[in-house]
């Protein structure tokens, strides 16, 4: 009934959430006490939750990850599959009051509210950077310890995050689970599938409170309120330069240490490759299509890219 209800009896004395049961106000106090009471036996690894050592110890053993059958995006809990299959039956019984996205699962709709109040409770003790949900902290983190504790089988290259494991396991086995059901294209990640799909619609959910630009994408909102601030919150520690992201810092670090950049996303219609998905779904490939979506209001013209339309309006200035 507590689920129904909306109750929520158990109460951190710490901070004052509250929690329906009180294994989560138990798992949650351990984030004020940085508590890890569970060990992996094999390599001491150390886990506030017995289920992150579960997943852990799955990962280590190499376990066979638990497809979604509508999808075929992978899972090493069967926890996370029941909770991403929801995507698909539209099971949402968790609405955001002040803007009104469902979501289906109560930590969902927790962190996506944070969004509207800009709380950001999990803090890094390192640089003090602040995040809205604990796994964002669990892999920024990493960018300090150079942790990287999930390793491909095939080809040895390690990373941060289990997801990054999963779309680089697919560059070998050639696995295109995502399919555009307007073209037909296929997509090895949920993210570079979504974004080609809003290119059907011209869907640009993200605008900006400062002017009338939107974007596609989140990230490029967050870059581009930069310009606005004129911040550049991420310095280099080698050089005086200092940049308005990180992905931009990290690309200017390698000058200094000469290190070829990993460029995962390549274009299958020449040897191009990419760093980002949407450089690559949103720019390089029209030059092969030929694809012009960007018209001009004044005249007839149209341009493969916004760069090359904005140049244009000018003309008509």
């Amino acid at each position: 009934m507590k689920i129904h209800s909306g109750e929520m009896p158990h109460v951190c004395e710490l901070c004052g959430k509250s929690f329906r049961k009180s294994c989560e106000l138990t798992h949650h106090l351990a984030t004020h006490t940085d508590e890890k009471p569970f060990s992996c036996e094999s390599c001491g690894k150390s886990f506030r939750d017995r289920s992150y050592l579960s997943y852990h110890i799955k990962m280590r053993a190499d376990a066979k990850p638990l497809a979604c059958k509508v999808c075929g995006e992978s899972f090493y809990s069967s926890c996370l599959l029941s909770s991403h299959k929801r995507t698909h039956t539209a099971e949402r019984s968790f609405s955001c009051l002040t803007c009104g996205k469902d979501f289906a699962m109560q930590s969902k709709l927790t962190a996506h509210m944070r969004i509207h109040s800009g709380e950001k409770p999990y803090s890094c003790s390192v640089c003090g950077k602040t995040f809205r949900v604990a796994s964002q902290l669990t892999v920024h983190v990493r960018t300090h310890s150079g942790e990287k504790p999930y390793s491909c089988n095939v080809c040895g290259k390690t990373f941060r995050v289990a997801g990054q494991l999963t779309v680089h396991t697919r560059t070998h086995t050639g696995e295109k689970p995502y399919t555009c059901n307007v073209c037909g294209k296929t997509y090895r990640q949920a993210g570079q599938f979504r974004v080609h799909v809003r290119t059907h619609a011209d869907e640009r959910p993200y605008s900006c409170e400062l002017c009338d630009k939107s974007f596609r994408e989140r990230y490029h909102l967050a870059n581009h309120l930069n310009t606005h601030a004129e911040e550049k919150p991420y310095p280099c520690e080698l050089c005086n330069k200092s940049f308005r992201c990180g992905g931009r810092l990290s690309k200017h670090l390698k000058t200094h240490t000469a290190e070829k950049p990993f460029l995962p996303y390549p274009c299958e219609q020449c040897d191009k490759s990419f760093r980002e998905s949407s450089h690559l779904l949103t720019n390089h490939l029209r030059i092969h299509t030929g694809e012009k979506l960007f018209s001009c209001a004044s005249c007839e013209k149209s341009f493969t890219q916004h760069r090359e339309l904005t140049l244009h309006m000018r003309t008509h200035q």
